[in-house]
Protein backbone atom coordinates (compact mmCIF):
# COMPACT_ATOMS: atom_id res chain seq x y z
CA UNK A 1 0.00 0.00 0.00
CA UNK A 2 2.59 2.47 0.95
CA UNK A 3 4.15 2.40 -2.97
CA UNK A 4 0.31 2.30 -4.24
CA UNK A 5 -1.76 4.59 -2.37
CA UNK A 6 -4.84 3.72 -4.70
CA UNK A 7 -4.90 0.67 -6.24
CA UNK A 8 -7.58 1.28 -7.88
CA UNK A 9 -5.96 3.80 -9.94
CA UNK A 10 -3.10 1.67 -11.24
CA UNK A 11 -5.68 -0.17 -12.47
CA UNK A 12 -6.94 2.36 -14.54
CA UNK A 13 -3.66 3.94 -15.38
CA UNK A 14 -3.48 2.35 -19.20
CA UNK A 15 -0.66 -0.62 -19.62
CA UNK A 16 -2.13 -3.99 -17.52
CA UNK A 17 -1.24 -5.19 -13.55
CA UNK A 18 0.43 -7.94 -14.00
CA UNK A 19 -0.38 -10.23 -11.01
CA UNK A 20 1.39 -13.41 -9.65
CA UNK A 21 -0.47 -16.08 -7.85
CA UNK A 22 -0.42 -17.71 -5.20
CA UNK A 23 -1.61 -21.07 -2.82
CA UNK A 24 1.39 -22.13 -1.04
CA UNK A 25 1.11 -21.99 2.34
CA UNK A 26 4.48 -20.89 3.09
CA UNK A 27 3.73 -17.34 3.42
CA UNK A 28 7.35 -16.58 2.31
CA UNK A 29 6.83 -17.43 -1.32
CA UNK A 30 4.40 -14.81 -1.80
CA UNK A 31 6.54 -12.48 -0.20
CA UNK A 32 9.60 -14.02 -2.59
CA UNK A 33 7.28 -13.55 -6.10
CA UNK A 34 6.48 -9.49 -4.15
CA UNK A 35 10.33 -9.05 -4.91
CA UNK A 36 9.77 -10.07 -8.65
CA UNK A 37 8.66 -7.77 -11.28
CA UNK A 38 4.99 -8.25 -10.85
CA UNK A 39 2.57 -5.58 -9.95
CA UNK A 40 0.92 -7.33 -7.23
CA UNK A 41 0.59 -10.68 -5.54
CA UNK A 42 -3.10 -12.54 -5.04
CA UNK A 43 -3.08 -15.24 -2.38
CA UNK A 44 -5.87 -18.01 -3.43
CA UNK A 45 -8.06 -19.76 -0.18
CA UNK A 46 -10.26 -21.25 -2.05
CA UNK A 47 -8.32 -23.89 -4.19
CA UNK A 48 -4.91 -22.59 -2.84
CA UNK A 49 -3.42 -24.56 0.08
CA UNK A 50 -3.03 -21.22 1.80
CA UNK A 51 -4.75 -20.69 4.69
CA UNK A 52 -6.20 -17.19 6.51
CA UNK A 53 -3.28 -16.81 8.56
CA UNK A 54 -0.61 -17.68 6.58
CA UNK A 55 -1.99 -15.06 3.59
CA UNK A 56 -2.81 -12.78 6.71
CA UNK A 57 1.42 -13.34 7.53
CA UNK A 58 2.40 -12.53 3.89
CA UNK A 59 0.72 -9.35 3.64
CA UNK A 60 3.48 -7.09 4.83
CA UNK A 61 6.03 -9.01 3.28
CA UNK A 62 4.32 -8.01 0.38
CA UNK A 63 3.95 -4.53 1.44
CA UNK A 64 7.71 -4.81 2.17
CA UNK A 65 8.53 -5.07 -1.48
CA UNK A 66 6.16 -2.58 -2.15
CA UNK A 67 3.24 -4.33 -3.75
CA UNK A 68 -0.23 -3.98 -3.14
CA UNK A 69 -1.87 -7.81 -1.63
CA UNK A 70 -4.91 -8.92 -3.13
CA UNK A 71 -7.05 -12.36 -1.67
CA UNK A 72 -9.57 -14.80 -3.73
CA UNK A 73 -11.43 -15.62 -0.35
CA UNK A 74 -13.80 -19.41 -0.34
CA UNK A 75 -16.69 -19.16 -1.48
CA UNK A 76 -19.24 -17.38 0.35
CA UNK A 77 -17.10 -16.43 3.04
CA UNK A 78 -17.53 -12.21 2.77
CA UNK A 79 -16.49 -12.26 6.52
CA UNK A 80 -13.22 -13.07 5.47
CA UNK A 81 -13.14 -9.98 3.42
CA UNK A 82 -13.45 -7.85 5.40
CA UNK A 83 -10.75 -9.27 7.93
CA UNK A 84 -8.09 -9.40 4.78
CA UNK A 85 -9.20 -5.36 4.46
CA UNK A 86 -8.32 -4.81 7.99
CA UNK A 87 -5.29 -6.09 7.41
CA UNK A 88 -4.11 -3.99 4.35
CA UNK A 89 -4.75 -5.90 1.25
CA UNK A 90 -5.63 -3.96 -1.55
CA UNK A 91 -8.32 -5.97 -3.09
CA UNK A 92 -10.35 -8.90 -2.43
CA UNK A 93 -11.51 -11.60 -5.28
CA UNK A 94 -15.16 -13.50 -4.73
CA UNK A 95 -15.87 -16.59 -6.80
CA UNK A 96 -19.19 -17.96 -7.74
CA UNK A 97 -21.18 -14.35 -7.39
CA UNK A 98 -24.00 -15.71 -9.30
CA UNK A 99 -26.85 -13.40 -8.52
CA UNK A 100 -27.20 -9.49 -7.94
CA UNK A 101 -27.82 -10.75 -4.41
CA UNK A 102 -24.56 -12.33 -3.74
CA UNK A 103 -22.75 -9.16 -4.97
CA UNK A 104 -24.41 -7.28 -2.38
CA UNK A 105 -23.60 -9.16 0.49
CA UNK A 106 -19.72 -9.01 -0.53
CA UNK A 107 -19.73 -5.71 -1.27
CA UNK A 108 -21.58 -5.05 2.43
CA UNK A 109 -18.77 -6.04 3.54
CA UNK A 110 -15.86 -4.77 1.84
CA UNK A 111 -17.30 -1.21 1.54
CA UNK A 112 -17.67 0.93 4.36
CA UNK A 113 -21.25 3.37 4.79
CA UNK A 114 -22.88 4.53 3.31
CA UNK A 115 -21.93 2.05 0.28
CA UNK A 116 -21.87 -0.95 2.58
CA UNK A 117 -21.69 -2.15 6.04
CA UNK A 118 -18.25 -3.23 6.77
CA UNK A 119 -17.41 -2.65 10.66
CA UNK A 120 -14.52 -0.50 12.02
CA UNK A 121 -11.01 -2.47 12.87
CA UNK A 122 -8.64 -1.76 10.25
CA UNK A 123 -5.81 -1.85 12.15
CA UNK A 124 -3.56 -3.69 9.93
CA UNK A 125 -4.68 -0.98 7.32
CA UNK A 126 -3.61 2.18 9.24
CA UNK A 127 -0.58 0.51 9.56
CA UNK A 128 0.63 -0.05 6.06
CA UNK A 129 -1.46 3.18 4.46
CA UNK A 130 0.53 5.24 7.41
CA UNK A 131 -3.20 7.12 7.75
CA UNK A 132 -5.25 8.41 10.67
CA UNK A 133 -8.18 6.34 11.19
CA UNK A 134 -10.57 9.34 9.98
CA UNK A 135 -8.90 9.20 6.63
CA UNK A 136 -8.60 6.28 6.53
CA UNK A 137 -12.13 5.43 7.21
CA UNK A 138 -13.01 8.09 4.38
CA UNK A 139 -10.26 7.05 2.07
CA UNK A 140 -10.65 3.30 2.36
CA UNK A 141 -13.84 2.60 -0.03
CA UNK A 142 -11.59 4.27 -2.93
CA UNK A 143 -8.19 2.30 -2.24
CA UNK A 144 -9.29 -0.97 -2.43
CA UNK A 145 -11.11 -3.51 -5.20
CA UNK A 146 -14.07 -5.61 -5.23
CA UNK A 147 -14.07 -7.84 -7.85
CA UNK A 148 -17.02 -10.38 -8.29
CA UNK A 149 -15.94 -13.44 -10.14
CA UNK A 150 -17.76 -14.52 -13.38
CA UNK A 151 -17.44 -18.01 -14.25
CA UNK A 152 -20.94 -19.50 -15.18
CA UNK A 153 -23.90 -18.94 -17.00
CA UNK A 154 -25.98 -17.33 -14.91
CA UNK A 155 -23.23 -14.61 -13.95
CA UNK A 156 -22.61 -13.66 -17.50
CA UNK A 157 -26.58 -13.45 -18.44
CA UNK A 158 -26.70 -10.94 -15.26
CA UNK A 159 -23.32 -9.20 -16.02
CA UNK A 160 -24.41 -5.74 -16.12
CA UNK A 161 -26.49 -5.90 -12.91
CA UNK A 162 -23.68 -7.32 -11.08
CA UNK A 163 -21.53 -4.38 -12.29
CA UNK A 164 -24.02 -1.76 -11.13
CA UNK A 165 -23.58 -3.08 -7.66
CA UNK A 166 -22.94 -0.01 -5.62
CA UNK A 167 -19.23 -1.27 -3.98
CA UNK A 168 -18.52 -4.17 -6.89
CA UNK A 169 -15.38 -2.39 -8.40
CA UNK A 170 -14.79 -4.81 -10.91
CA UNK A 171 -14.98 -8.73 -11.97
CA UNK A 172 -12.57 -11.22 -12.33
CA UNK A 173 -13.30 -13.79 -14.93
CA UNK A 174 -12.34 -17.29 -13.98
CA UNK A 175 -11.99 -19.06 -17.66
CA UNK A 176 -11.69 -22.67 -16.61
CA UNK A 177 -14.87 -22.83 -14.88
CA UNK A 178 -16.53 -20.57 -17.07
CA UNK A 179 -15.25 -22.84 -20.07
CA UNK A 180 -17.04 -26.17 -18.22
CA UNK A 181 -20.25 -24.21 -17.31
CA UNK A 182 -20.74 -22.40 -21.40
CA UNK A 183 -19.88 -26.49 -22.62
CA UNK A 184 -21.98 -27.90 -20.13
CA UNK A 185 -19.72 -29.70 -18.39
CA UNK A 186 -17.90 -31.45 -21.40
CA UNK A 187 -14.55 -29.51 -21.23
CA UNK A 188 -12.00 -27.87 -19.70
CA UNK A 189 -10.83 -25.03 -22.17
CA UNK A 190 -10.01 -21.73 -21.22
CA UNK A 191 -8.62 -20.98 -24.90
CA UNK A 192 -12.10 -21.69 -26.96
CA UNK A 193 -13.90 -20.35 -29.11
CA UNK A 194 -16.82 -19.43 -26.89
CA UNK A 195 -14.97 -18.57 -23.85
CA UNK A 196 -13.03 -15.63 -26.52
CA UNK A 197 -17.11 -14.86 -27.56
CA UNK A 198 -17.72 -14.51 -23.87
CA UNK A 199 -14.73 -12.90 -22.48
CA UNK A 200 -15.74 -9.97 -25.50
CA UNK A 201 -18.84 -9.28 -23.96
CA UNK A 202 -17.73 -8.93 -20.69
CA UNK A 203 -15.04 -6.73 -21.62
CA UNK A 204 -17.36 -4.61 -23.28
CA UNK A 205 -20.04 -4.62 -20.31
CA UNK A 206 -17.43 -3.64 -18.21
CA UNK A 207 -15.93 -0.52 -20.44
CA UNK A 208 -19.79 0.36 -20.74
CA UNK A 209 -19.95 0.62 -17.22
CA UNK A 210 -16.47 2.20 -16.08
CA UNK A 211 -15.37 -0.40 -14.02
CA UNK A 212 -12.31 -2.77 -14.10
CA UNK A 213 -12.07 -6.44 -15.75
CA UNK A 214 -9.39 -8.68 -14.26
CA UNK A 215 -8.65 -12.61 -15.23
CA UNK A 216 -6.87 -15.62 -14.76
CA UNK A 217 -4.19 -16.64 -17.10
CA UNK A 218 -2.59 -20.09 -17.50
CA UNK A 219 1.09 -18.98 -18.88
CA UNK A 220 2.69 -15.69 -19.39
CA UNK A 221 1.98 -16.24 -23.32
CA UNK A 222 -1.90 -16.19 -22.86
CA UNK A 223 -1.12 -13.65 -20.02
CA UNK A 224 -0.03 -11.54 -22.75
CA UNK A 225 -3.20 -12.42 -25.17
CA UNK A 226 -5.46 -11.59 -22.40
CA UNK A 227 -3.38 -7.75 -21.81
CA UNK A 228 -4.13 -7.01 -25.36
CA UNK A 229 -7.40 -7.58 -25.01
CA UNK A 230 -8.00 -5.42 -22.57
CA UNK A 231 -7.95 -6.51 -19.28
CA UNK A 232 -7.01 -4.20 -16.59
CA UNK A 233 -5.56 -7.22 -14.87
CA UNK A 234 -4.11 -10.43 -15.51
CA UNK A 235 -3.34 -13.21 -12.92
CA UNK A 236 -0.46 -15.22 -14.39
CA UNK A 237 -0.14 -19.31 -13.82
CA UNK A 238 0.59 -20.05 -10.22
CA UNK A 239 3.16 -20.43 -7.58
CA UNK A 240 2.95 -24.45 -7.75
CA UNK A 241 3.13 -24.26 -11.59
CA UNK A 242 5.66 -21.48 -11.47
CA UNK A 243 7.80 -24.48 -9.41
CA UNK A 244 7.06 -27.17 -11.80
CA UNK A 245 8.63 -24.97 -14.63
CA UNK A 246 11.33 -24.49 -13.31
CA UNK A 247 12.25 -27.79 -12.59
CA UNK A 248 11.74 -29.16 -16.00
CA UNK A 249 13.65 -26.42 -17.41
CA UNK A 250 16.55 -27.19 -14.66
CA UNK A 251 16.28 -31.06 -15.22
CA UNK A 252 16.05 -30.41 -19.45
CA UNK A 253 19.36 -28.30 -19.27
CA UNK A 254 21.11 -30.76 -16.91
CA UNK A 255 20.25 -33.66 -19.37
CA UNK A 256 21.20 -31.70 -22.78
Amino acid sequence: MPSHPSFPERLKAGSPVLTAWCGMPDPSVAGMLAHEAFDAVVMDLQHGSIDFAAALQAVPLIAAAGKPSLVRIPVGDFASASRFLDAGVSGVIAPMINTIEDARRFAAFTKFPPVGERSWGAYGALSLTRLEPGAYLQQANDLTVSFAMVETREALAIIDDILAVPGIDGIFIGPSDLSIALSGGKSVNPAGAEVEKALDHALARVRAAGKVAAIYAVSGARAAQLSAKGFHMVSIGSDISMLMAGAHAALAAARG
